[in-house]
């Protein structure tokens, strides 16, 4: 992935508005982040822990989602699998909410998945991150292709905010 700057990120957000993205947490070291090893940029916010953000890059341009996290509950203790990067994880897995883009947001309408807590997917596809002992199915599939699989995922995640 390209490596994106804070007033690309900022700019880049489709489901809140530009207020909105001003004043949200953006990484502060984006200039040490792995970007070779990542296919999106996933943080969570210091201040507010219900609050998570991804940033990624697709046609060829920076798109940004702010997403929810609801609490932990009791059943998120047991093994889960991250819907973007197939990773099982006891009690690493969140259900992310993202609003919908425009008016279909503003009605309060949103779309959730199953993703990695602290948001590390790529890096726990390419083995950069150890989620623990049985983390990471055995597969046919080269690692490019585990790498292709993770980004469509997150493009059909992007898809059914903006649809």
């Amino acid at each position: 992935m390209k490596p994106l700057t804070e007033q690309e990120i900022r700019t880049a957000f489709v489901n809140c508005t530009k207020g909105e993205a001003k004043r949200l947490a953006v990484p502060r070291d984006l200039a040490e982040r792995p970007w070779d090893d990542l296919d999106f940029l996933g943080w969570r916010d210091p201040q507010a822990p219900d609050r998570a953000y991804i940033a990624t890059e697709l046609d060829g341009r920076p798109v940004a989602l702010a997403l929810r996290c609801p609490q932990a509950a009791s059943w998120q203790t047991r093994r889960s699998m991250c819907s973007i990067c197939v990773t099982t994880h006891t009690g690493g897995v969140s259900l992310m909410v993202a609003a919908k883009a425009g008016k279909a947001g503003q009605q309060g309408n949103s779309v959730g998945a199953y993703m990695c807590s602290d948001l590390a997917c790529p890096l726990y596809v390419r083995g950069k991150k150890d989620a623990g002992v049985g983390a990471r199915l055995h597969e046919s599939l080269t690692l490019e292709e585990k790498i292709e699989r993770t980004f469509a995922n997150l493009a059909a995640f992007i898809a059914k905010v903006t649809a």
